[in-house]
């Protein structure tokens, strides 16, 4: 899900670094033991499949020494496999546009058994059933990887500042009107934020860009950042929100609305729009996690046999509500898995309104211009800094 601040510009150079620094320093890590790979799994991904919760149970049901590195961006977790990390990892959880448009292009990531693991699509939300678009391959003949996770995620409002309803209906427009300036934060997600400004300045982020609309941003970027009265991580955004500090932030949703909303804040809540500059008018993006097995010359089997552990209600509903922020499961299609979720829970996570916003919302995608918009709104923050 959201991101970290890094110039993909240095990814290439900073994953070679990582990689050299990974195999001297975490020896028993990354190459000691690949006689007994069948008891030894490494998993990189988002926050919640590295928490102790997930991972206590299976390394304990299989003997297993179970290791997981959670980073906030998929081009850098990309990059670590590309500097040559595919020695290392099992497993790799990001967003879903990378495994069909990216990974599997580039041979880093196995197709799974499509025997094996399609019959679990068939009991996850109907927005899932197979064969389901970001888990399969460009030609429809390849599973590559297991969908969980996912959520609508445009911004998050304080509804005692600013009602719902004004939220959709005003939409991106919140950061273009001027008697806004300071009344808002936002949230440090490079790639999100990218796409964020773009909606802000009336266009669609998953294309090429004009010379023009790139201007368009330019302003946008430097006025937003301008106009905001901090920037921060999740836990800043919400208590800044809860103390009424701000009114809203950019860059946000259930991710990272839910954990106050587990707090007892109610009225800090995700908000997608309903009307935007995206494909068919919609206002809103959306994400879906898709966990696949890397290209590893020595997999260890325990890779897929993970895949099918948080496939299983009880689990899916654990990580669901992992440490860190809480989310929607593919797998609450299952009546059995549904029903562990209590009032209270569904309510984190907005489930109320979760079908119409995801029904709003156009999927994560790759911008094909984004490290130039990157570098443009990085530009935009220094300068706002005074930095």
């Amino acid at each position: 899900m959201p991101n970290v601040v890094l110039s993909r510009r240095n990814f290439m150079q900073q994953s070679a670094l990582w990689a050299a620094a990974f195999a001297v320093g975490t020896s028993g890590f990354a190459g000691a033991g690949r006689a007994a790979r069948e008891k030894e799994l490494n998993i990189l991904c988002w926050e919640g499949y590295n928490s102790a919760q997930v991972l206590d149970p299976f390394r304990q049901q299989r003997g297993a020494t179970v290791k997981a590195e959670s980073l906030t961006n998929d081009p850098t977790m990309i990059n670590r496999l590309r500097a040559g990390e595919t020695n290392v990892w099992d497993l790799i959880n990001v967003n879903n546009p990378w495994a069909r448009k990216v990974m599997h292009p580039e041979k880093l990531i196995k197709p799974l058994d499509r025997a094996r693991f399609e019959p679990y699509f068939e009991k996850m939300l109907p927005a899932f059933k197979p064969p389901y678009k970001w888990a399969m391959d460009d030609s429809g003949k390849e599973l590559l990887g297991m969908c969980q996770r996912f959520g609508p995620y445009s911004f998050v409002v304080n509804t005692d500042k600013v009602s719902r309803a004004t939220a959709e209906d005003q939409g991106w427009d919140l950061w273009n009107d001027p008697a806004n300036d300071k009344k808002y934060g936002i949230l440090e997600s490079d790639d999100w934020n990218v796409f964020c400004l773009c909606c802000i300045s009336g266009f669609d982020p998953f294309k090429q860009h004009s010379d023009d609309e790139v201007a368009k941003f330019t302003d946008t970027a430097k006025r937003v950042f301008k106009g905001a009265k901090l920037v921060g991580d999740i836990a800043t955004m919400n208590q800044s929100l809860i103390a009424g500090e701000i009114d809203f932030h950019l860059t946000g949703g259930t991710y990272s609305a839910s954990p106050a909303r587990a707090d007892g804040h109610p009225e800090i809540r995700g908000v997608t729009p309903k009307k935007g500059p995206m494909v068919e008018g919609k206002g809103g993006i959306s994400w879906i996690e898709v966990t696949s097995t890397v290209s590893n010359p020595e997999l260890s089997p325990l890779a897929t046999d993970f895949l099918e552990y948080v496939q299983d209600p009880t689990m899916a509903h654990v990580v669901a509500f992992a440490e860190g922020t809480y989310n929607p499961v593919a797998q609450m299609g299952n009546p059995e898995c549904f029903k562990l979720f209590t009032k209270e829970e569904l309510d984190a996570i907005q489930w109320d309104s979760l079908e119409e916003e995801m029904a709003r919302s156009v999927e994560y995608d790759i911008v094909p211009d984004y490290d130039k918009l990157l570098d443009i709104m990085t530009a935009a923050k220094r300068e706002a800094s005074g930095g």
